[in-house]
């Protein structure tokens, strides 16, 4: 019997410097799932690491490992920082909880841009990545792949993702309060990922008087670069570029910041105090917070957009309407297999049990009744057999379907082990009464 565990924080439970600091990048994600298969081996795990989010997914048996102090600790550790500075903002879910948080997080329904579809592809590199590492098994693998599918239909069935928001749109906008006009501008990329590319693509649409790239891989630069019609430039050059540049977009994958103040008030007097719009979208945050504290800097992070995003959320009711009840079939349809995937061993030990016994009782009436025809004693065989189907008809079906909303089997499982002293060895095979009747 498994158990489903959750721990984890997100955009509504924790700012930005705290997501930050526990944020895994794709090297750090394989190194903490092998390190995490070290320390619990019969543990299933998929980390998810975004900028909104770290989560930690867990099956494991019952009374086994690890509890929620241990992936607390495990996550201190790893990072190198104080359960203190993190803990007060974590959650923790199990069981049904963690189905109904996970198909909300594929849906986009716990973005706080509701309907963006970027995180449906998370989740899936997030399981994908984990299963490779070997860390998934038989209750996470179906869970996951029925998130992802729940997610492609909300965003196939409903118009969540139509109408909304966008950082980058936001960010646009927010430079068009800045700037009058950009035919003389230079907007600066430093990073060529994917939501580098998001927000290039819509202030090329603004039909700058430059375009520049800058990575420190030279190749991605180039590729993106000419995607848009700009100009990869060298990262080594990096401050020469800042002082040019009139809007400043960064989403590297530094772990500590590339600009900070001290650096930046020299380049500031190189610009002679010109406005500059600096948008900082990277987790870790690429641009130190008291940069734009300075006159004529306008630095946006990513919260920082996300919250304008987010202010779309009541524009599209029906549609966040459509999605909550696909989602809602879907939890129920996952928990009613849940169940039966659970009690079917223990109602195969009860059947078997209780079968056992009506063969021995009858094997010993029929000893003590030379004269039964072969016939007559395959009739009493049957006779047996159908008052212990009958008998446990009943119970076997209230089991099957006791608890409000499809709840937890274990209880009932416990319980039933108990009551009908049922071991874990595997009886031998009978017929049921889902036998008779043709069902499996």
């Amino acid at each position: 019997m498994e158990r489903l565990l959750l721990l984890g924080l997100n955009h509504t439970t924790a700012p930005l410097e705290v997501r930050e600091r526990l944020a895994f990048d794709a090297r750090q994600q394989s190194q903490a799932v092998e390190r995490f298969r070290q320390r619990f081996e019969n543990c299933e795990l998929v980390l998810l690491s975004t900028c909104n989010r770290v989560e930690i997914y867990t099956a494991r048996t019952v009374h086994g490992h690890p509890r929620e102090e241990e992936l607390i600790q495990f996550l201190s550790e790893f990072h190198s920082l104080p359960a203190s500075q993190f803990a007060p903002h974590l959650y923790h879910r199990a069981d049904r909880e963690v189905i109904d948080h996970l198909f909300h997080v594929a849906a986009s329904l716990d973005s706080m841009v509701l309907g963006e579809t970027q995180i449906l592809g998370q989740v899936r590199d997030a399981y994908e990545t984990c299963k490779s590492l070997s860390s998934v098994g038989p209750m996470l693998n179906p869970l996951f792949q029925r998130a992802i599918a729940v997610g492609k239909e909300v965003m196939h069935d409903t118009s969540l993702n139509e109408g909304r928001l966008s950082v980058a749109s936001v960010a646009v906008d927010y430079s068009k309060r800045i700037f009058d006009h950009f035919h003389d501008k230079t907007v600066l990329s430093i990073g060529a990922g994917k939501m580098a590319t998001l927000v290039l693509q819509n202030f090329a649409g603004l039909h700058p008087g430059r375009l520049l790239v800058c990575n420190r891989d030279p190749l991605k630069a180039e590729a993106l670069a000419t995607r848009f019609g700009g100009t990869q430039v060298p990262f080594e050059a990096l401050a020469e570029h800042l002082v040019a540049a009139d809007i400043v977009l960064t989403s590297t994958g530094a772990a500590q910041p590339i600009i900070t103040r001290r650096q930046f008030e020299g380049i500031r007097k190189r610009r002679r105090y010109r406005p500059i719009f600096l948008i900082d979208i990277a987790v870790p945050r690429d641009i130190e917070a008291t940069v734009g504290e300075s006159d004529g800097v306008y630095l946006y992070n990513l919260d920082d957009l996300q919250k304008v995003v987010s202010q779309t959320q009541s524009q599209r009711t029906d549609a966040v309407g459509s999605a909550r009840a696909i989602v809602a079939r879907h939890i129920e349809s996952f928990m009613a297999w849940h169940r039966q995937r659970e009690l079917g061993p223990a109602i195969h030990r009860l059947y078997s049990r209780y079968h056992a016994i009506a063969r021995e009782e009858l094997a010993r009436t029929l000893n003590k009744l030379p004269n039964v025809t072969d016939a007559e004693k395959a009739h009493l065989e049957d006779l047996a057999r159908r008052i212990v189907n009958k008998l446990l008809h009943d119970p076997i079906q209230t089991l099957r379907h006791a608890g409000p909303d499809h709840a937890s089997a274990a209880p009932y499982l416990h319980a039933l082990e108990k009551l009908f002293q049922l071991g874990e060895e595997k009886p031998p095979e009978v017929r049921t009464e889902e036998d008779d009747s043709g069902q499996p």
